[in-house]
């Protein structure tokens, strides 16, 4: 069987394919070969042991998504995406990539005729209400911004071509990712990684939100498992409904520097500073940070560790790389 990652020069592609490559195998099934697709060229997973093609192109395109899914294709992890405030920025890209991108992708899943497991990463920003909604496994999508919008129209083009055979698909509403590694990113919530990460490099972090700002994250970690489960489980218990809540972590950000300052010490803390940031504030402001997940578990998803091992994981996992891409 054959698996494809877009948006594979991302840390979440990155972390998915190298988890694939050292365990050989998806559920039951042996993995046969990988084709790895981003804006730039992915770099293949050390150790695996089945040919990995690297290919650089625009997701949008339809002459280079024609090259993503083949007879032998079984699963399509399609994470490429524009992020929040990039996409709330640059309304034309952002539906173009977010949009345009995904049907490319699911369309040439159906030319290729092997319907195709596709694992298809929605988002909390699909759902609004902000910090007093509580979103169950039934509410009714209403995006804030233009990026959960993308991502809600991304879902129902799921739903529907898998309705229609095409596809067999499933759409994992992911958290807000904490700790990410690497440098900061266009998306609004960067800040909810730079200040469990920045502070360890011994560099400053800005805090656009109050104290009492709550936000349902997940780590790498288990955004990962979840990734991975998506692309195994038995999908005939989901019937129409392909979205699924899986089952993050609502923490505030009072929590978050507790565990920095437990982990980190006081000289961390002082890296932290306050700053207005109306833009940032306006586009996370209207992210619901609680939801139901009783589905979730029901499907096999994993339940979710505590914050201060997500903080320790980050420096088990990825402190040291990201040191070493910051120079």
């Amino acid at each position: 069987m054959r698996v494809t990652i877009t948006g594979a020069a991302g840390f979440l592609g990155r972390k998915v394919a190298g988890r694939l490559a050292l365990e050989g195998k998806l559920g039951a099934r042996e993995i046969t070969a990988m084709t790895l697709f981003d804006l730039v060229p992915p770099k293949a997973p050390e150790g695996a042991r089945f040919p990995v093609t690297c290919l650089a192109g625009d997701i949008a395109d339809p002459a280079h998504t024609a090259r993503l899914a083949e007879r032998d294709t079984g699963v399509v992890f399609h994470l490429a995406a524009v992020v929040s405030a990039q996409a709330e920025a640059d309304f034309d890209l952002g539906w173009r990539v977010n949009l345009d991108g995904t049907r490319a992708v699911l369309e040439a899943c159906r030319r290729a005729g092997s319907r195709p497991r596709v694992v298809f990463t929605s988002s909390v920003a699909s759902f609004s209400g902000g910090q007093q909604a509580v979103v169950g496994d039934t509410t009714r999508p209403v995006p804030g911004n233009s990026y959960g919008a993308q991502k809600a129209a991304g879902e129902l083009l799921v739903h529907d071509y898998s309705r229609k055979g095409f596809i067999d698909g499933v759409s994992i509403r992911l958290p807000t990712v904490v700790v990410r590694p690497g440098r900061p990113n266009r998306a609004a919530s960067s800040f909810a990684s730079s200040i469990l990460r920045e502070p360890f490099l011994g560099e400053e972090a800005a805090l656009p939100v109050p104290e009492d700002f709550a936000l349902w994250i997940a780590s790498p970690r288990a955004a990962t498992d979840w990734l991975i489960h998506a692309a195994a489980m038995d999908t005939r218990a989901l019937g129409l409904d392909r979205g699924i809540n899986p089952p993050g972590l609502t923490v505030t950000v009072r929590e978050m520097l507790e565990v920095l300052r437990l982990v980190g010490g006081h000289d961390a803390m002082r890296l932290i500073s306050r700053v207005d940031d109306p833009e940032v504030a306006a586009i996370v402001g209207t992210w619901p940070a609680r939801f139901d997940h009783a589905r979730a578990l029901a499907l096999g998803f994993r339940t979710h560790e505590g914050l201060e091992a997500v903080v320790r994981a980050f420096l088990e996992d990825d402190l040291a790389e990201t040191r070493a891409m910051r120079g």
